[in-house]
């Protein structure tokens, strides 16, 4: 681990002054780091895509590999990916291998400990996929539901196939068991039972928002169309019948960027910037946010804030581009309110004034 660096930046706001906000870099010694989760306000585990797991302590700057029984296959896009602390439980998605170079989403649960886990699977995309792409895999706990996003792993109209899970929105319960509300159990006979919502391609970021309760994330269109929107019992937000403003990496027209009977997004951007994570911001540090969502982004390496109010966009500012790499992950510290953010390049940074 190389020295402590501090950069303070220049950010035009009409609420935070430029002085007030600093970018502090912990780490910079990971390998492609892809999520993190708070266990405490003094530890953190993180992932890498590789399929190694850790610990991190914020005060003593001291990171522990974690072992663990997952059959990792990193390829492409997939690996070992998001990681969510829950009272005692690790939940943990990651590219699983399923034999013959196939692959899915899926998604295990084991009990926290800091030198070994024994996890368990408890929802695997189906079916495995020979492809590197689009796994999406983040996680959101909702009341004593689990919440996971399985991307399309680039086969387009998958996503519109109800009995494939790759392209939707995925709900269980937190051990694996399915909720008796679920759409199927509702209207939607035909959906597979742990299905809560279709038509997405690659949603790599997926937070609760603390203020109305309500599950927020982010897709990645194709050559433009990304968005942010929120996740909705029983729609479909059109993939790939809708392009969401973006075209074919050819060039070619995918489809209509919206049209009635599909989901609508909130923000839409053309051309793509590629997002991945996202938060809802609650918190003290920078209390002038609250209740805005903030959004990473891999392509730019930027950080934005999107300001909305009731599903309908009111506006979008910049807070830093090119400061740290493409960031990977954003998570906020309960207790101070500061933001921890990875970056593809291996680092591990806090944002505070």
């Amino acid at each position: 681990m190389k020295k402590l660096f501090i950069f303070i930046f220049f950010l035009i706001s009409s609420n935070i002054c430029a002085s007030e906000i600093k970018l502090e870099k912990i780490v910079d010694t990971l390998d492609k780091p892809w999520s993190l989760s708070f266990i405490d306000g003094e530890n953190i585990i993180i992932t890498e895509k590789s399929g190694k797991l850790y610990t991190f302590n914020l005060k003593n700057k001291k990171i522990s590999e974690i072992k663990h029984n997952l059959s990792v296959l990193e390829v492409g896009q997939g690996g070992l990916l998001d990681v969510l602390y829950h009272e005692k439980k690790v939940y943990i998605s990651y590219s699983e291998n399923r034999g013959d170079w196939k692959t899915s989403t899926s998604v295990a649960r084991g009990k926290f400990n800091a030198t070994n886990i024994n996890f368990k699977n408890i929802f695997q995309a189906n079916p495995p996929i020979d492809s590197g792409y689009h796994f999406g895999s983040r996680l959101v706990i909702k009341d004593n539901h689990l919440y996971i996003t399985a991307g399309e792993r680039g086969k387009g109209m998958i996503a519109q196939d109800v009995k494939q899970h790759p392209g939707s929105i995925i709900r269980i319960n937190l051990d694996g068991s399915i909720p008796k509300d679920n759409p199927k159990f509702k209207n939607k006979k035909d959906w597979l039972p742990e299905i809560y919502q279709i038509g997405v391609r690659n949603p790599q970021g997926m937070a609760l928002s603390p203020f109305d309760n309500k599950i927020y994330m982010t897709n990645h269109g194709a050559r433009g169309g990304d968005w942010f929107g929120t996740a909705n019992y029983g729609e479909n937000y059109g993939w790939k019948i809708l392009g969401w403003g973006g075209t074919n990496y050819s060039g070619s027209k995918i489809g209509p960027k919206w049209k009635p009977g599909y989901t609508k997004a909130i923000k839409y951007w053309v051309p793509s910037i590629a997002v991945s994570a996202m938060t809802i911001y609650k918190g003290n540090e920078f209390s002038e946010w609250n209740g805005d969502a903030l959004i990473t982004s891999l392509k730019d390496k930027s950080l934005r804030k999107i300001k909305f109010k009731d599903n309908n966009f009111i506006s979008e500012e910049i807070i830093f581009k090119g400061k740290i790499g493409r960031i990977r992950d954003i998570k906020i510290h309960k207790e101070t309110g500061e933001l921890y953010m990875l970056s593809d390049n291996g680092e591990l940074w806090r944002m505070y004034k």
